[in-house]
């Protein structure tokens, strides 16, 4: 177990971030712990943010920073990519350029990491709402029982409970468990955090959790969140199809109960999702109808006590016909 002061590797993406990309790396500069860098990814944006961030190094020339140009806009997932392939440091810490962290968010997520020797150690957010001017603690909490998980079939099972949150921010993650496990983001989903996280716990052995607030997610109108389209919940179906293309070539079979328990829960949110957001009776049904095809429970596991009793009751009439079934959905989210 490592006693120094690793070196952290702050990976930060760029694109038509110029409103907020100062009040981040000013967050940085103001780490308490020290031996950190700076990997910004540059997505070819059009903005000034570029502009913003040359003049920052300029004046900070003992902050240690790395500018990575893509050629071509390819998205956020793939500046992910990019920024662990570059990264140097023992473990690396995501933040998004309209974000920031508190003054001890390093330090607090470092010294937990030695400790404890984690694969990944999560922290506590705090959400700040623009629009209002209002705050809230653990906006996209962590809510696991425990603070630190050493069993594989255990960090599953809490994650498919929903007690880990899905984001890649706001957690100390170790580089070589990252890359000699080849977890990478996949190209051209908007919400790639989701399935990374979900292909990252698959191979965790050990996760540990703090109870400090060290990220401060800020709620504007260009927030994730706020990206309520069908060419998102569209992304939500392709990240279904991942979730069933690894329960499929899973060979643990205690593992494989807890994927096909994922499936039916990220199915039902992903309805609930779409249908407050778009309210359109015929593309519930389509995708209804085309979660069928994905992995479900058999007749073997209505007898089975791994399995319980609500989520039986979810997989049941996510699988009646998807005309019933849409109809059935509405009238249940409605009354």
């Amino acid at each position: 177990m490592s006693t120094n002061q690793p070196l952290i590797s702050i990976n930060i993406p760029v694109f038509k971030c110029e409103k907020y990309i100062l009040r981040c790396l000013e967050s940085v500069k103001n780490q308490t712990y020290k031996n950190f860098e700076i990997i910004l990814v540059n997505d070819c944006t059009p903005d000034e943010s570029m502009t913003i961030i040359e003049k920052f190094v300029q004046e900070n020339p003992n902050l240690h920073v790395e500018i990575y140009e893509h050629e071509k806009n390819s998205g956020l997932s793939v500046v992910r990519n990019t920024g662990i392939k570059l990264s140097k440091g023992e473990y690396i810490y995501f933040l998004d350029s309209d974000d920031e962290i508190t003054e001890d968010c390093i330090k607090l997520l470092v010294k937990n990491a030695l400790k404890t020797d984690a694969q990944i150690t999560i922290a506590q957010n705090r959400w700040i709402n623009t629009f209002d001017n209002s705050t809230k603690d653990f906006g996209f909490p962590t809510t696991a029982s425990k603070k630190y998980y050493s069993d594989k079939l255990e960090i599953f099972s809490v994650y498919s409970n929903g007690d880990f949150p899905s984001s890649s921010w706001n957690k100390l993650i170790k580089r070589d468990f990252i890359v000699d496990n080849e977890i990478y983001f996949v190209p051209g989903l908007f919400a790639q955090d989701e399935l990374w996280f979900f292909h990252l716990l698959l191979k965790t052995d050990t996760l540990a959790v703090i109870d400090d607030i060290t990220y401060l997610y800020y709620l504007h109108g260009e927030s994730v969140i706020f990206n309520r389209t069908k060419k998102n919940f569209e992304n939500f179906l392709t990240i279904l199809e991942y979730f069933t293309q690894a329960y499929h070539k899973e060979i643990n079979e205690a593992l494989k109960k807890l994927i096909k328990k994922k499936i039916i829960l990220f199915k039902e949110m992903v309805l609930i999702m779409q249908w407050k957001a778009l309210k359109d009776k015929d593309y519930l049904q389509t995708n209804i109808s085309r979660m069928q095809t994905l992995a479900r429970l058999n007749m073997s596991d209505y007898f089975n006590s791994d399995f319980s009793v609500s989520l039986k009751k979810k997989n049941f009439f996510q699988n009646i016909p998807a005309r019933f079934a849409a109809k059935l959905f509405i009238w249940r989210f409605e009354r």
